[in-house]
């Protein structure tokens, strides 16, 4: 085993990226990082399926050269650093890279192991797909009804962990500017504050935006739903609302509509003598309520999307396009539950991100079963990883669901173009579900399941691949 940047088998080639598309040889190395607690007995089960799965599916004449390098307590057992430089240098050097659940340092330095991979690497998007596969448990009456894909941005937001502590000298002189030099005074308790701060740019907002909807234009998904809190945080997260529909616009005016053109274009479409003002009441209901200069602004906005779009988007053709919206962070986190089917790809900040992966992953059997991928769509640097912890108490029992990095493996794979490999994981992974071979966690909420350990459920899965 090495972690040295450069000394990866001979035989494994180096995945690179030409014009913005990633070339993957037919035995690429792959880096992976086993994961602490329950990541070993994680690890040894995903990998089997992997190569069974790529071996099925070409036959010999692709495999993965599997390259281990270190992070978490293995790394600080073996070399004193929790995250080592030669691990950031291999994932570097080899774009694409896997990993199993880190132990979060206790103390001071580097609070989350996940974060620093991904700010080192400015891997700027988490993505996030929530599925529901057929047999599993779920909480909820309509699980089926849950296919999205969520596009977290991963670098900004207040996980940009801009914060200073409460009482020390460095949130003292920050309150004393804000307070002196800004004229604050909104600040509840000044002496007692910890203060944080959430920056949100145009040029984050628009890479997160622009690999949503590329996203769903090669997957032939619906829609893309910018997520926000702009109802309250104007600058930051509304800005993030009116950047993503400026960015659509401006890059895929051809391929896209709002979902406000796509009502004024319908009631064209139902009344091809509506006036300019008549459209405005039926998408603004308060038009007549309205002052004078914001009715004003309504009209020529309708006007404007007429004269602009009627040719190549009107008469219908608006329906073929990718549909871009936008919902309140709160009223999405409802509606995910009520109206599922609303709902495809989503792009949204970190924060808000963070929360509504997490209760969707709840919604098609948990966050055991959840995958996740971290990527730069501009680099080709993508870092798949499980969506859980470590689990110590469960470490080393064979005894935990594997169905996370499993899954993180399919979206690797899909990410590589191996999409044939990605399609005998997921069939299999959902026939042995559906035979009711599963984990403990899924045995406890399933009449009539046989337990599996964590190496029978690979067993299973790659017995269902033949």
């Amino acid at each position: 085993m090495t972690t040295e940047p450069d000394s990866g088998p001979p035989q494994g080639g180096r995945i690179h990226i030409e014009g913005g598309r990633l070339v993957v040889p037919d035995h690429p190395t792959i880096p992976f990082i086993e994961g602490d607690g329950t990541g070993r007995d994680i690890w040894r089960a995903s990998v089997r399926v992997f190569d069974a799965a790529v071996e099925g599916a070409y036959g010999g004449a692709r495999r993965i050269e599997w390259l281990e390098v270190l992070a978490g307590e293995k790394a600080f057992n073996e070399t004193g650093e929790w995250l080592p430089e030669s691990t950031i240098h291999t994932f570097r050097d080899y774009l694409v890279g896997i990993k199993g659940p880190l132990t979060t340092p206790v103390g001071g330095g580097i609070r989350s192991l996940n974060v620093a991979l991904r700010q080192l690497l400015d891997l700027y998007v988490c993505l996030r797909p929530v599925k529901w596969y057929q047999g599993v448990p779920s909480p909820v009456r309509r699980p089926d009804q849950v296919d999205m894909v969520i596009f977290r941005e991963n670098s900004e937001d207040i996980y940009a962990g801009v914060e200073y502590q409460e009482g020390s000298p460095e949130v003292r002189k920050l309150i004393g500017f804000l307070r002196d030099e800004m004229g604050v005074r909104k600040i509840r308790f000044p002496e007692t504050s910890g203060i944080g701060i959430k920056p949100v740019s145009r040029e984050g907002t628009e890479r997160l935006v622009r690999a949503a909807i590329r996203y769903a234009l090669d997957h032939d998904r619906r829609s893309v739903t910018l997520v926000h809190k702009g109802n309250i945080m104007k600058f930051t997260e509304g800005a993030f609302r009116d950047w993503g529909y400026g960015l659509a616009a401006r890059e895929f005016r051809a391929d896209t509509v709002s979902e406000r053109e796509s009502w004024i274009l319908s009631n064209r479409e139902a009344d091809a003598g509506i006036s300019v003002e008549d459209n405005a009441r039926r998408i603004e209901p308060g038009y007549d309520l309205m002052p004078a200069e914001r009715q004003a602004e309504v009209r020529a906005e309708i006007a404007s999307c007429l004269d602009g779009l009627w040719d190549s988007h009107g008469d219908g053709q608006w329906r073929d396009k990718v549909r871009v919206r936008d919902t309140i962070a709160d009223i999405t986190l409802q509606q995910v539950l009520t109206r599922a089917r609303n709902f495809d790809v989503i792009a949204t900040m970190n924060l808000n991100g963070d929360y509504l992966s997490d209760a969707l992953a709840a919604q098609i059997g948990g966050i055991g079963i959840a995958p996740g991928g971290n990527i730069n769509y501009d680099t080709g640097h993508a870092i798949f990883e499980a969506t859980h912890g470590t689990a110590p108490k469960y470490a080393d029992q064979d005894k935990v669901n594997p169905g996370s990095v499993i899954l993180s493996g399919v979206m690797m794979f899909r990410h590589l173009r191996w999409d044939e490999a990605a399609d005998r994981i997921e069939a299999a992974l959902e026939a042995t579900i559906a035979q009711r071979r599963v984990t403990y966690d899924f045995h406890r909420l399933m009449d009539g399941a046989t337990k599996l350990p964590t190496s029978g459920f690979a067993d299973a899965i790659i017995e269902n691949m033949g």
